[in-house]
């Protein structure tokens, strides 16, 4: 697809000199101090990692207006920020309405930016226009540079206030604007660290999300800096294949195509592999769009059409052959679908679905027409595409068969719950939790062991199946993966409700030794393909079983790891002589031991699952799980390392 040409007057736009007249006032500050979650969504960690973002977007909506090359972000010790771009530098001259400078304006009061149309910026991401005053109201101090005709201006903010009028500090040869800011621990009293790996995968993304765009993290707060740097001149085509390193493609090359209509770009990359499970990740104006929106409708309905078209133009699908679902040709897809918009609509403060109508259809018109023409001039290619969906279809109808075999005999039905579920009586999703538990016998203490108001437990016996490397036939004809999404009630796939989930708290339990966390991670893998949501909610927990009881006299310490056992006996008197038993697995506790350690919600530890980048997940569980050996060895060799108290 040919690049878009600008006309003359959209370059005299995107040219436009970038002044005090663009930047507009709608109102104070005087809120963010007091309610910081209404802006930026919490005071934690995902609050704390959120500042950096509002102050790099204004760096990015440079570049996408064609005026930045270069961002640097750099963490300082004492978790100081400072984001660098070589842009046009904030205006500096005075803004009509406040009689301030603009750059002041635009860090003091709430709602004042270049993105309310008033031709700043032709596409933005930054939208709601409260970024920079957010981040300066909620840092203990904020200092911005800006470097613009030669000369460099400064002026300093301690949480939101004015510290003294802007001032000229110097001369210089660069243009751009520098942001240093340290959060303010009166907000964000549950920690100010940052994670700098959180950071860099957002940061890399970005500049997949910007083709040719230089941008790059450092971490100066060790001995040993590290920075990354990243640039993909491929853009979103780089991204899918970064996304498929460890995956089989069916064709060599990502799928890239892209349009423009009504000043909405649309950019896709897609390839196809030999999986089962779909990644489709959705961003507009760079900001990932979680929830999906217009432009994924928009493109999953032409993706269906077209390639049931094409295959039956190409008579590989027979006149009494049922069309292909969307479902079906999706399955071991992998797809990147940017757009870029001038006048976006979220849904929520959150942005993580895009509402605007006309987007689906622009999508649904630019990609059809793209990707109908590849498909023509690529027959080898949508040939693949087509035999991979028709083999999906025939997994799905299979499935099907099973799936009403099974309601007739045992149900997918909460009505008919698994007969291996020790249920509780409680019927307040909210209140009540199942432990899946590994093997019989720990089975059987745990039933014992349990407060049977709002406790059920779930035996599995053995491994279950590896669902990377099975269709969704196959996974539905396994006992184990049944039982658990009946005893859930939610549905999988692309059926699954978490509104009818039966419990809040999804609990596995499983032995300290390999085959312990070898099970585990083949439930957390059928979880994180197939009830996602439940993960996403924060219903999935993990048990932390001990691996030593300590008794002495009558004394009992359970411990984790044999260097607390180690330190722990040094600190003890050696009479009486202490009684040490090390758990191989839960099976040897009796019902009272194992509430007392693991299940009395008073005394146990459960670690909670998350997945705050689905997208690095997704990598990790298809390369640890699915079939690429080479992959997964470099993996273990690089963090073996890490490992402690492995039974073999």
């Amino acid at each position: 697809m040919a690049d878009e040409q600008l006309t003359p007057k959209e370059v005299t736009e995107l040219r436009e000199e970038y002044n005090a007249s663009q930047i507009q006032v709608l109102e104070g500050l005087e809120a963010v101090r007091k309610r910081p979650g209404m802006y930026i969504g919490s005071t934690g960690a995902a609050g704390l990692h959120h500042l950096v973002w509002e102050i790099v977007d204004n760096a990015i909506d440079e570049a996408m207006a064609g005026h930045a090359d270069n961002i640097d972000i750099v963490i300082e010790p004492g978790d100081i920020v400072t984001v660098t771009d070589d842009g046009r530098g904030i205006p500096i001259d005075i803004q009509q309405k406040t009689g301030r400078p603009a750059v002041e304006t635009v860090f003091t009061i709430l709602h004042a930016g270049g993105k309310f149309g008033g031709g700043g910026y032709k596409v933005s991401g930054g939208l709601h226009g409260v970024g920079s005053s957010v981040v300066n109201a909620l840092s203990e101090y904020l200092e911005v540079d800006v470097h613009k005709n030669g000369k460099v201006y400064n002026q300093r903010y301690e949480r939101g206030a004015v510290m003294y009028d802007l001032k000229e500090i110097g001369t210089t040869d660069q243009q751009g604007t520098v942001v240093r800011f340290k959060a303010d621990d009166q907000i964000f009293q549950e920690t100010t660290v940052y994670d700098f790996n959180k950071l860099a995968t957002r940061v890399r993304e970005l500049a997949f999300l910007n083709k040719g765009l230089n941008i790059s993290i450092e971490d100066r707060r060790e001995e040993e800096p590290v920075r990354l740097e990243y640039h993909y001149e491929g853009g979103i085509k780089s991204y899918v294949s970064y996304l498929n390193q460890t995956k089989t493609s069916l064709y060599e090359e990502p799928i890239f195509l892209e349009g423009e209509q009504d000043g909405i770009v649309v950019e896709v990359a897609l390839q196809h592999t030999d999986g089962f499970h779909m990644n489709i990740m959705s961003f507009a104006n760079n900001i990932h769009t979680y929830e999906g929106g217009m432009h994924e409708s928009g493109f999953k309905t032409a993706l269906t059409r077209i390639i049931n078209d094409y295959a039956r133009r190409n008579k590989i699908l027979k006149d009494n052959d049922d069309n292909l679902t969307g479902e079906d040709v999706r399955e071991g897809l992998t797809v990147v679908l940017s757009i870029k918009h001038p006048d976006p609509q979220f849904e929520g403060q959150t942005k993580t679905k895009l509402g605007n109508s006309e987007v689906r259809t622009i999508t649904d018109r630019l990609f059809s027409e793209h990707f109908d023409r590849f498909l023509m001039e690529n027959p080898t290619v949508g040939k693949q595409i087509v035999e991979k969906a028709m083999l999906a279809a025939r997994a799905r109808l299979a499935a099907k068969r099973a799936r009403e075999v099974t309601r007739k005999k045992n149900g997918l039905e909460i009505s008919n719950l698994p007969g291996k579920l020790a249920d509780c009586s409680s019927k307040d999703p909210e209140k009540s939790e199942i432990f899946i538990v590994e093997g019989d016998s720990a089975g059987g203490s745990a039933k014992q062991g349990r407060s049977r108001l709002f406790q059920a437990i779930l035996p599995i016996r053995g491994k279950i199946l590896n669902v990377e490397k099975a269709s969704i036939d196959r996974i539905l004809a396994n006992e184990e993966i049944r039982s658990l999404f009946t005893a859930m009630g939610t549905g999988f796939g692309e059926e699954f409700e978490i509104d009818k989930a039966r419990y809040h708290k999804l609990i596995i339990m499983t032995d300290a030794d390999v085959d312990g966390a070898h099970i585990r991670t083949l439930l957390l893998t059928l979880i994180f393909r197939y009830m996602r949501p439940v993960i996403e909610a924060g219903f999935v927990y993990i048990a932390q079983p001990p691996l030593y009881q300590v008794k002495q006299g009558k004394k009992e310490v359970y411990l984790d790891t044999e260097k607390q056992l180690e330190e722990y006996l040094k600190e003890i008197p050696p009479t009486p002589k202490p009684d040490i038993q090390r758990y191989k697995g839960l099976g040897e506790m009796d019902a009272e031991q194992l509430w007392d350690t693991t299940m009395n919600p008073e005394n146990r530890r459960l670690l909670q699952v998350t997945v705050e980048d689905a997208i690095e997940a997704d990598v990790v569980f298809d390369m640890l799980m699915g079939e690429k050996v080479e992959p997964r060895r470099e993996f273990i060799e690089d963090n073996a390392q890490y490992v402690q108290n492995i039974d073999i």
